[in-house]
């Protein structure tokens, strides 16, 4: 990780080999758009771009931010996984900063 919060994520301990089940994801961003004013000057510009979710190095999930995305972003989605092995979720945003968090699933 480098300069981005530690991100959360949630999966379920085990799932059948086939069985699509429920990824949660957080991470604490406050994802400025730099429409916002403090005062008389603009509160600068801090968004995410994008998360990729990758199973043993093949993308298996990608998300790209735009304006309308919420400080803090919780996404939730399924995956299908046909073995066990490892996701990496990689959160990246517009300066370059990432942050990166590994979990291994067990598919049964």
């Amino acid at each position: 990780m480098s300069g981005l919060a530690t991100p959360r994520v949630r999966l379920p301990r085990s799932v059948r080999a086939g069985e699509a089940f429920e990824v949660r994801t957080l991470i604490e961003h406050p994802m400025e758009t730099g429409l916002r004013r403090d005062g008389a000057r603009a509160v600068p510009r801090d968004m995410l771009a994008s998360l990729t979710v990758a199973f043993e190095g093949e993308e298996v999930f990608a998300a790209e931010f735009r304006n309308g995305t919420a400080a803090n972003p919780f996404h939730v989605f399924h995956l299908r996984l046909p073995r066990s092995g490892e996701l990496v979720f990689t959160w990246t945003d517009e300066r370059g900063r990432t942050a990166r968090l590994a979990q291994r699933i067990t598919v049964a």
